[in-house]
């Protein structure tokens, strides 16, 4: 028989198929953070808050209660799980993993200011932390998981990218630098300034705030803006294989599913 224990982890963690009330908690985690989201958003508009800013304390209030019942319950339970198994050494590993520092930066904006005195100014700036909630969601998201493993997977090829990508945005800005400082020093007055003309060349967004006028300085920024096609097509094409990769392993890996009732369908029947 399984212990109260046991059984709370289970209904924690993603639920299984066959294990609907698991399933119900998931669907309602979820559904409360898209909430909480919404919530946030709707705020930041004058009318919606001036008439419904009791409703959005109240709500406040009623997710942050659950949403700590639902911290304290997994720092409970984590020790079922492998990694966790001490109960002291194991309970502190789980509380600084990513998952557990999202739940509770969920959490800890609305108990800060009750604990410590905080300029109102700064309480502004620290509501933004309830965004965090929306990256709860990637504990039960079957597509944020994927993608998880694909970048776990896929992070030598992708960090090699990056880096080519930086050392050429540094060389770039800092040619240009030099092509065009004397003619605008306004403009690209440092280095520094004028990576930000190599930002928007590179990622070819060209917001045309900042532009060169020499003709060796269009050259190398039509130069840069061709070699920044290339260099970020380079990232979409190394997780489009992962992607394409993961999904062959999962689907090699997993049982054919009854489209009825959920559970995995016997091969020998």
């Amino acid at each position: 028989m399984k212990t109260i224990k046991q059984r709370t982890y289970e209904i924690l963690e993603p639920a299984n198929y066959d294990d609907a009330f698991s399933r119900g908690f998931d669907i309602f985690i979820v559904t409360l953070i898209l909430a909480n989201v919404i919530a946030f958003a709707a705020e930041t508009v004058t009318q919606v808050a001036e008439q419904h800013q009791q409703f959005l304390n109240r709500f406040e209030i009623f997710s942050v209660v659950l949403f700590s019942v639902e911290y304290v319950l997994r720092l409970w339970v984590c020790t079922k799980d492998e990694r966790y198994r001490h109960p002291v050494l194991g309970r502190l590993r789980y509380a600084v993993s990513p998952m557990a520092l999202v739940d509770l930066f969920a959490i800890l904006p609305f108990y800060l200011p009750m604990i410590v005195p905080i300029d109102l100014r700064f309480l502004r700036i620290l509501r933004l932390t309830r965004l965090v909630r929306a990256f709860k969601i990637g504990r039960y998201s079957e597509a944020l998981l994927l993608l998880k493993a694909v970048i776990r997977e896929k992070k030598e090829e992708i960090f090699i990218c990056l880096y080519i990508g930086g050392i050429l945005l540094v060389v770039a800005s800092s040619l240009m630098y030099y092509l065009e400082n004397p003619i605008q020093p306004d403009n690209f007055p440092s280095i520094p300034a004028a990576l930000w003309w190599g930002v928007a060349t590179l990622t070819t967004v060209g917001y045309g705030d900042v532009y060169p006028i020499t003709p060796l300085g269009k050259v190398l920024g039509a130069a840069i803006a061709v070699l920044g096609i290339g260099l970020f097509a380079l990232p979409a094409g190394i997780l489009a294989s992962g992607f394409a990769d993961e999904i062959h392993r999962r689907r090699s890996n997993t049982p054919a599913i009854c489209p009825h009732c959920g559970k995995p369908l016997d091969d020998s029947g």
